[in-house]
């Protein structure tokens, strides 16, 4: 592991129940992020296609899902190569709807790989903007 890890709190007009099911649906995470094939349940595998193309574009394990409250998982993608880093969800309740913070730890922190860290900072933004957008919507 490694010390590079990007932070992001975005606060949802939703209840944890409803958020938790933007992380771990797949016709949920479809909508924002990747579409798995399966629920994200700990203990399993996960595995994460694009939602146009149906190609493998992020793959791990469910490490702890604890309903409504916490989630994470390692995350792989190609441009990390064998390297594998862990995203961390927390569902805090608060008045009026839910804080969703996430941790994305273990990155590479080579100079090399500071593009990979922009692109997937730049990439977690773009998610959670659609995450934010759908769950106002309804």
């Amino acid at each position: 592991m490694t010390d590079r890890t990007i932070r992001k709190s975005i606060f949802l007009n939703a209840d944890r129940q409803t958020v938790w099911a933007y992380l771990s649906d797949p016709k949920k995470l479809a909508i924002w992020f990747h579409a798995p094939k399966t629920p994200l349940v700990e203990g399993e595998k996960m595995k994460m296609f694009g939602a146009d193309s149906g190609d493998l574009l992020m793959w791990g394990d469910v490490i702890t899902a604890r309903e409504p409250e916490y989630l994470e998982y390692t995350f792989t993608i190609k441009p990390m190569g064998d390297a594998t880093s862990t995203v961390k969800w927390t569902l805090t309740e608060v008045a009026g709807g839910t804080q969703l913070s996430m941790e994305h730890v273990g990155l590479p922190q080579s100079a090399e790989s500071f593009g990979l860290t922009l692109a997937l900072d730049k990439g977690w933004d773009d998610h959670l903007a659609k995450m934010r957008t759908d769950a106002h919507s309804g």
